[in-house]
């Protein structure tokens, strides 16, 4: 929360006394106007007004420094305000306490809409678990149909079954990655046996579309999450198999610094595109030609991203290909 300057706090001060002020100032006209009507002496008036006048000057600064302590324990309450919701200041007054007790109630019932809301969320995360353990099933049947014959069509329906696959982990991992549900599992892992897992399922298409791919192992560890981290690469090597044309080239590699390279010799990216690859939705110029892009892609693997702790991002030039890093250096912690 921006710091407040000492002006502000006096002017909300003053603005917040300004009824009392307002309220003093014409009791004292009142009493000013009977004195005259009635003719009585005014040095009494005079003398009783500034004895008033003294008390007030006296008490004020005091009444500012307790009203400014206040100020802060509410604004530390504000800052704080999921932890600090029981820590209220104690109503002074009948109005503060009304206050109070409105806040509270706002914050049962906010509780129990995000109890509400958590529990759908894992309703739908559970039905759409079971929908697509369910839908692979007839997906491995066809699977194992469409391999009984060495087909050219047969081939081009794989290929097909194949992005259906992909489509139906995407809308899981939508789902997990929108939830508040934690099944992270942080651990040290050999990246070459993530890589090597990714590589292996994306073979088909490489073969399929003539994409030659350059990998040596890299023989690197990292602390990550095995699962996310190899979904997020299966989707960039679903990007560059999808953009690289026939007899291009994806190559694979891993900086000093453990920066996860993956670059492709496809159509590349338009320079007004890249800042926003990573926007849900966001399919730029080439996900427009292509009709098929869905723009979530590339947003899961940034959310996922995040998520680990690890920086992604995209250089390119249009013609020539893109290059999507990932930077999977961690600071020296320890693992449990």
């Amino acid at each position: 929360m921006k710091k407040e300057n000492w002006y502000s706090c006096l002017f909300c001060y003053l603005h917040e006394l300004s009824p009392f002020l307002f309220l003093l100032v014409f009791v004292s006209g009142v009493f000013g106007l009977v004195t005259y009507l009635y003719g009585l002496p005014s040095e009494a008036f005079f003398y009783a007004a500034g004895l008033c006048l003294v008390f007030l000057l006296v008490a004020l600064p005091f009444h500012a420094v307790y009203w400014h302590k206040k100020h802060q324990m509410r604004q530390t309450v504000q800052e704080n305000l999921p932890l600090m919701l029981d820590k209220l200041p104690p109503p002074a007054t009948q109005s503060e306490q009304d206050l109070s007790d409105i806040i509270l109630g706002l914050s049962q019932v906010l509780d129990a809409e995000r109890t509400a809301r958590q529990t759908a969320e894992q309703e739908s995360i559970d039905y759409y678990t079971t929908w697509v353990h369910q839908i692979k099933t007839p997906i491995s049947s066809m699977k194992l149909i469409l391999e009984s014959e060495d087909t050219e069509e047969n081939h081009l329906l794989s290929t097909e079954l194949f992005r259906i696959e992909q489509y139906v982990e995407m809308v899981l991992s939508y789902l997990r990655l929108g939830s508040n549900a934690s099944d992270y599992l942080f651990r040290t892992y050999d990246l070459d046996r993530i890589l090597k897992q990714a590589i292996h399922k994306y073979a088909p298409l490489f073969i399929q579309r003539r994409i030659r791919l350059v990998y040596a192992p890299v023989h690197v560890s990292v602390l990550t999450d095995e699962k996310w981290l190899l979904f997020i690469i299966e989707q960039i090597l679903s990007n560059s198999v999808k953009y690289t044309p026939a007899a291009g080239t994806v190559t694979i590699t891993v900086t000093s610094e453990k920066v996860l390279q993956i670059t492709d010799t496809g159509i590349g990216i338009a320079p007004e595109d890249l800042p926003r690859i990573f926007e849900k939705g966001f399919t730029g110029y080439n996900g427009r030609a292509d009709k098929k892009a869905s723009g979530l892609g590339l947003y899961l693997c940034k959310s996922a991203a995040e998520r680990l702790s690890h920086r992604i991002w995209a250089e390119s030039t249009p013609g020539q290909g893109t290059t999507i890093s990932l930077d999977l250096s961690t600071a020296s912690l320890g693992v449990e």
